[in-house]
C-alpha cells in the first residue's frame, strides 16, 4: 500500500481527520465538500469520504457538508455527521445564532469564517468556546476576482489546515471545474490563491468566557406529530418565517424613490414579492406608490435592477450601503415577532441574474 502524499496532523479516536462545512444554498458548500472528498482520495493519497445534508436545495436554505480523511491503512466505515470537526468552514457569518454552527468546536478545532470582522469580534458573535479562529473576507475577494465564495473559502481552509498543498487544490479545480467552466477558471484560481494569502488568525484558550456547545441534531418546533393538518403553513406565502438576508452574495438593489415612476415592473419580476405599493400621491394624483424593497426578504438576485426602466433601482454593494436606514418592512407582514425565523427562501424560483453575471 502506498504511503499518503501528506501526513494528517491530527486525528480522532477512530483515526479520522474530519471537516464540516456550514453554509446556505447558493454559496457552493456542497460542491466544496465534493472537491475536498476527491482531493483527499486522488490528490493527497488518503482514504476519503464526503457527503452533504440539505433539504430542498434552494438558495438560502441551510446546507452542511461532511468530509473524513484517513491514512490508506485505515478504512472509513462510518457515514454519520461530523460532530467534532478538526476543521470547520463557516461560509456565511449570519448563520451564527440561526443554527448551532459552533456545536462540537473545541480547543483543537480550526474555524474558518467568511467575514470582514476581526477574530476578536467574530469570536464574540460566534460565542466560540476555544480553538483557532481564522477570518477571511471571502465575499469581497470573490467579487474582486469574479469568482464564487466557495473558491476563496477552499483556499483559506487549505492554508488553515497547515498541510493541504495549495498546488494540489488548484490542480483539482483545474482538472474538474476548469473543464466544465473554462471561462471561469482564471477567476476560480485567483480566488483560491487570495483566500490562501489573506487570512487573519488567532487562537483562543478555554478562558471560561463561552461554554462548550455539545453537538445535537437540529429539531424544528413542527414535526410529524404536531405539524398542521396536511403540513400547511398558516402564514400566507410562508414569507413571515424567512430571513433571506443570508442568501445575498454582496449586492443589493438600491431604491431611488425620486426616479421611480411606479410602473410595478420590479414587483412583477421579484420572486420573493419584496416590493410594496400603497395608495398615495404621484404627480398630483392619487395612485399606487412604491415604498421600496423589504430587505429582510430580499435575496439579492437583482432581477428588479435588470427590468427597471428609469434606473430607480441600481445594483449596490451591500457593505457600502446602510440598508436598514432605507429598509421598509412589508406592510402586510408587520407582527410583534417573526415566528420560526430562519435562513431560507420561500420562493419557488431561483435564477442567476444577468446583472449579477455582468457585475461578476
Amino acid at each position: 500500500m502506498e504511503d499518503p502524499k501528506v501526513k494528517l496532523p491530527i486525528t480522532n479516536e477512530y483515526g479520522f481527520y474530519e471537516i464540516r462545512l456550514e453554509s446556505i444554498g447558493g454559496l457552493g458548500a456542497n460542491l466544496s465538500g465534493k472537491i475536498l472528498g476527491e482531493l483527499g482520495a486522488i490528490y493527497l493519497g488518503l482514504n476519503s469520504s464526503s457527503f452533504s445534508s440539505y433539504g430542498s436545495e434552494k438558495r438560502g436554505t441551510p446546507v452542511k457538508a461532511y468530509i473524513r480523511w484517513a491514512d490508506p491503512s485505515r478504512e472509513i466505515n462510518i457515514n454519520s455527521p461530523v460532530e467534532r470537526p478538526h476543521l470547520l468552514g463557516l461560509f456565511h457569518e449570519r448563520l451564527a445564532g440561526k443554527i448551532p454552527v459552533m456545536a462540537g468546536v473545541g480547543p483543537e478545532t480550526i474555524v474558518v469564517v467568511n467575514t470582514d470582522a476581526s477574530p476578536d469580534q467574530m469570536r464574540d458573535r460566534l460565542k466560540m468556546h476555544a480553538g483557532t479562529l481564522i477570518c477571511v473576507d471571502a465575499l469581497k475577494i470573490a467579487m474582486e476576482a469574479k469568482t464564487r465564495v466557495n473558491m476563496v473559502m477552499l483556499g483559506a481552509m487549505a492554508k488553515a489546515s497547515g498541510f493541504i498543498p495549495l498546488e494540489a487544490l488548484k490542480q483539482i479545480v483545474e482538472d474538474t471545474l476548469g473543464k466544465k467552466y473554462p471561462a471561469a477558471l482564471k477567476g476560480n484560481l485567483e480566488g483560491i490563491e487570495k483566500g490562501y494569502e489573506n487570512i487573519q488568525m488567532k487562537k483562543f484558550e478555554d478562558d471560561g468566557k463561552y461554554p462548550y456547545q455539545e453537538y445535537k441534531e437540529v429539531k424544528r418546533e413542527w414535526g410529524y406529530d404536531n405539524a398542521p393538518i396536511g403540513g400547511i403553513n398558516p402564514h400566507f406565502g410562508s414569507t413571515i418565517s424567512n430571513d433571506l438576508s443570508g442568501s445575498r452574495e454582496g449586492y443589493i438593489p438600491v431604491f431611488k424613490k425620486e426616479a421611480c415612476i411606479n410602473c410595478g415592473m420590479c414587483d412583477s419580476t421579484c420572486p420573493d414579492m419584496v416590493y410594496q405599493f400603497v395608495l398615495g400621491e404621484y404627480k398630483g394624483k392619487t395612485s399606487m406608490v412604491n415604498l421600496g424593497p423589504d430587505y429582510h426578504h430580499c435575496k439579492g438576485c437583482l432581477r428588479c435592477v435588470e427590468v427597471c426602466p428609469t434606473d430607480a433601482l441600481t445594483a449596490g454593494i451591500e457593505r457600502e450601503v446602510d440598508i436598514w436606514k432605507i429598509h421598509v418592512r412589508n406592510q402586510e407582514l408587520i407582527v410583534d415577532k417573526l415566528e420560526f425565523e430562519d435562513v431560507g427562501p420561500n420562493s419557488w424560483m431561483r435564477s442567476e441574474s444577468i446583472v449579477t453575471n455582468k457585475l461578476h
